[in-house]
């Protein structure tokens, strides 16, 4: 067999070829250049992105004839030895199989042995987080006091399993994720090389189902270009990758805006028939959001955008979609996409997200503008602070004789004179209990959260309510300013219906602002004390005068006798 897949033909023997990952590559360089290099690597980072290579292309530079240079010859025996594996000195060793003790033992037994073909033994050994406790605790005195023939490079997907005595024995280099872009410009020159023909958006979807690693990038683009025939288009890289094109994305996001619930699922419901892959769908669906939200923003981040290409249908979306409604419905699919790897109906769950984004459409427009009605609460407040000291600090002269009979006498519509319900108020507090406050308080931040989401208005009023009291039947809330308990009792036809939803009680609210409250319960605590019998008065007393002597004389002093 003969053919070699794209991603061994075309694995870096350069440094220059390694993609994105130049601030490695030329601090290596550097070291090597200067004589400067260390007995120990660690290169961590996801999968693909070149560590194992790097490795390599370090153990031929270091050891290569015209050393010391910047990049392998890759001509002289040394380099070529390296390359094809012949030379011993250079071990490449997988310790997802090799792991044991035993195996670590041999390498430290081997080490003290000079390199025979080269200057330099150089020990690769790739997912080393797989080394048992007992292999690391072998291998650590080795990277303390190697013998200076001798380099060690270490390479992991998982560098929080290693030991910290290790890593703190190595240089560590953090390989990144590579760029959409750096790996379109990397595939698009080996298809030339190669004579392929491909589409660019096809080179776009590869790079973005590969998710940062080059390996995988080209793995999928050789599947790509067996499934095609003639050239690479981006509806072979589609049926490759499980992807969804542009399109079907612009026209579902097109139905969910305008709350074409039908569509929508019929639409998701053909592409999972077509075998389209449930968990990339959300993925793409995620992006292709993500860039019409970046696209709306800022225009000039057209090359930053990761799934979409500018056209006039992503224009179109771009000035017609709502920044907030974006955001929920990404919210909503992420969501999704955590509860899809707990199940085996996707489908189900995908739905589901897609209802919740169209219903966001459906809502009230008084609940689509939540921002502006806090902003509204926010200027009532100022107002009712002015208005207060005004009150206690009115204008010298005739003004002053003026807005006092306005005080007294203020206009029908006016709501900033609530009158409190003192009777109520005093009948809730003799049947109120513990039980019942508790209750209300338990449920009181998921009410709120309902109530945003069905009357912004009414939510923005009880947004800086307390609950203060309750029984079987009411429930006394708290507010800063008469004002919110008047808005209060405007709200009443929403609040109590959704606060019986959650609580199983069907409660009349009773508004009150918090200064009379405090004053209300002080009175009646007291008239509670007043009319209790003389027995508990006293023992009141007493506890009172047991509770004083306590602190000035300290609880181990005090002896308490019948």
């Amino acid at each position: 067999m003969s053919y070699q897949a794209l991603y061994r033909v075309w694995r870096p023997s350069l440094f220059e070829d390694v993609v994105g990952q130049t601030h490695i590559t030329r601090t290596l360089q550097n070291a090597i250049v200067q004589q400067k290099f260390s007995h120990a690597y660690l290169f961590s980072g996801p999968r693909g992105t070149g560590k194992t290579s790097a490795a390599k292309i370090f153990a031929k530079t270091v050891n290569c004839e015209q050393s010391p240079t910047k990049e392998p010859c890759n001509a002289c025996d040394a380099c070529l030895g390296i390359q094809d594996g012949s030379i011993s000195d250079v071990i490449e060793i997988d310790a997802a199989s090799n792991n044991g003790v035993e195996q670590i033992r041999d390498i430290r037994d081997k080490v003290k042995y000079a390199p025979t073909s080269v200057p330099y033994k150089v020990y690769i050994i790739d997912e080393v987080h797989m080394l048992s406790i007992g292999a690391f605790n072998a291998l650590l005195k080795t990277l303390e006091e190697p013998p200076s023939h001798v380099i060690f490079i270490l390479a992991t997907t998982e560098p929080h399993k290693i030991p910290l005595t290790i890593i703190s024995r190595c240089q560590r280099f953090d390989f990144k994720r590579i760029s959409q872009k750096a790996m379109v410009d990397r595939m698009s020159s080996i298809v030339e090389e190669e004579g392929i023909a491909v589409e660019k958006e096809a080179l776009d979807i590869v790079a973005l189902s590969a998710e940062g690693g080059m390996r995988d990038a080209l793995s999928l683009l050789d599947q790509a270009i067996s499934y095609s025939e003639d050239s690479v288009s981006s509806e072979d890289v589609l049926a490759v990758t499980g992807s969804i094109s542009q399109r079907q994305l612009a026209s579902l996001l097109k139905y969910l805006h305008e709350g074409a619930v039908k569509e929508a699922l019929e639409t998701v419901d053909h592409l999972i028939q077509e075998g389209k892959d449930p968990g990339r769908f959300v993925f793409d669906f995620i992006y292709y959001l993500r860039d019409v939200l970046m696209y709306q923003s800022a225009p000039a981040l057209e090359q930053h955008l990761e799934r979409a290409v500018v056209d006039d249908s992503f224009r179109d979306l771009s000035e017609n979609l709502e920044a907030s409604w974006i955001q929920e419905s990404i919210r909503a699919l992420n969501q999704c996409q955590q509860e899809m790897k707990w199940t085996t109906s996707p489908k189900v769950f995908i739905e589901i997200a897609l209802l919740t984004i169209a219903d966001q459409k459906k809502a009230p427009a008084a609940s689509a503008d939540t921002e502006a009605v806090e902003r509204l609460s926010k200027k009532i407040d100022v107002l009712e602070k002015k208005l207060a000291k005004l009150e206690e600090q009115p204008p010298a002269g005739g003004n002053a004789q003026q807005a006092a009979p306005q005080k007294r006498t203020p206009s029908k519509g006016a709501k900033n004179n609530y009158q409190v319900p003192h009777e109520r108020i005093h009948r809730t507090l003799q049947e109120a209990s513990k039980e019942a406050i508790t209750g209300v308080q338990r449920v009181w931040a998921d009410f709120m959260e309902a109530l945003k989401q069905r009357n912004a208005p009414a939510h923005a009023t009880l947004l800086n309510s307390k609950p203060r009291a309750a029984s079987d039947s009411a429930l006394v809330l708290a507010f800063r300013y008469d004002i919110h308990c008047s808005l209060a009792l405007d709200h009443k036809t929403t609040i109590e219906p959704l606060l019986e939803e959650f609580t199983g009680k069907t409660l009349t609210v009773i508004p009150v602002p918090e200064p009379k409250w405090q004053k209300l319960r002080e009175e009646y605590v007291q008239k509670q004390k007043d009319e209790a019998p003389e027995e508990e008065k006293a023992e009141e007393e007493e506890e009172d005068f047991i509770s004083e002597a306590k602190k000035l004389a300290g609880d181990d002093i005090i002896e308490i006798h019948d």
